[in-house]
């Protein structure tokens, strides 16, 4: 087994038009950690409920260890209905009021998150109090991890002030290119590019990589270390978008913790993204040898990251 990688927060159904998936950013991560040969700590709750005991149920039978899962008998099990527009991009509504808005923190979180070698959290489930509260615990008591914030801007489920503080605890920055124009704005940055946008990032925010995901057009990511990288995308038959970024992220994760370079693990999460692309829902699994023969038949290019503009 690989390296102790925790992820914090959702794990929700999700309610798409052609059926109901088991989904929530921090689970698909998980999910993919697991299969790319590290060991995942999932953290999170599930209402004592039918939607709950189903959830429970796939994700054991995923691998996912579910040690760290909490059971909660006043709220409900997440839920979000995706509906898409022309070009498979998704959109959310995230019932808000759930099991995971409610997660404590248990001894056993408190250990698992003092052995973890990366810490990946997010801002969604920091939209309740509980939740946020624990979760800051827990960053603080993992003082050897990595700190991962993949932001995963939603409606009404972010603020300013969760922002800064999640980025003023991270040492690893992920975000797509619609949530780098809104960072930019909300913060005030004022960025001439998609290269100074990062640069200032790890110049204000004092964090060490900063990746952003540009969908099929693939990854630009500056590290105080390596300077700039691009990763152009592969172009591939988008089935849905929903869980590719995560996929990135848990390819990113295994390549960084193997102590690769900041362009191969760009590629290899830009490549593990582009496999999931193909796929309807978030965390259905990817056999191994599907990873290891996939060819990149064309690349997409982005040829305008100076152009990166606030709206």
């Amino acid at each position: 087994m690989g390296n102790n990688v925790l992820s914090f927060g959702e794990i929700l159904w999700d309610i798409l038009p052609a059926g109901t998936i088991l989904g929530g950013a921090p689970f698909n991560f998980a999910c993919r950690v697991d299969s790319l040969g590290d060991r995942s700590l999932f953290v999170s709750r599930l209402g004592t409920d039918d939607a709950g005991g189903k959830a429970f149920a796939a994700a054991k039978e995923m691998g996912i260890d579910t040690s760290l899962i909490q059971w909660d008998d006043d709220h409900p099990t997440g839920t979000v209905k995706v509906s898409f527009d022309g070009q498979g991009k998704p959109d959310y509504v995230i019932v808000p009021g759930v099991a995971y808005d409610f997660i404590e923190p248990a001894k056993k979180l408190v250990n698992a998150a003092g052995e973890t070698d990366l810490f990946c959290f997010g801002t969604l489930a920091q939209r309740s109090k509980t939740t946020r509260e624990t979760l800051y615990r827990l960053l603080e008591i993992a003082s050897r991890a990595t700190k991962l914030l993949d932001i995963n801007l939603r409606k009404d489920c972010y603020s300013i002030e969760t922002i800064e503080s999640s980025i003023r605890a991270a040492d690893i920055l992920k975000l797509n290119d619609e949530e780098a124009l809104e960072i930019d704005e909300m913060l005030g940055i004022g960025s001439n590019g998609l290269p100074d946008f990062c640069n200032k990032m790890l110049e204000t925010w004092r964090i060490g990589i900063c990746l952003v995901t540009l969908g099929e057009k693939g990854v630009f990511a500056v590290s105080i270390e390596e300077g700039p990288v691009y990763v152009p995308g592969c172009r591939v038959a988008v089935e849905d978008t929903i869980g590719s970024g995560d996929a990135f992220t848990a390819g990113f994760v295994h390549s960084f913790l193997k102590g690769e370079t900041l362009g191969a693990a760009c590629e290899f999460g830009n490549m593990l993204g582009s496999i999931v692309a193909t796929q309807k829902g978030a965390s259905r699994p990817i056999e191994p040898d599907r990873i290891a023969g996939f060819k990149i038949q064309e690349r997409i290019i982005e040829h305008d990251l100076e152009k990166f503009r606030i709206r």
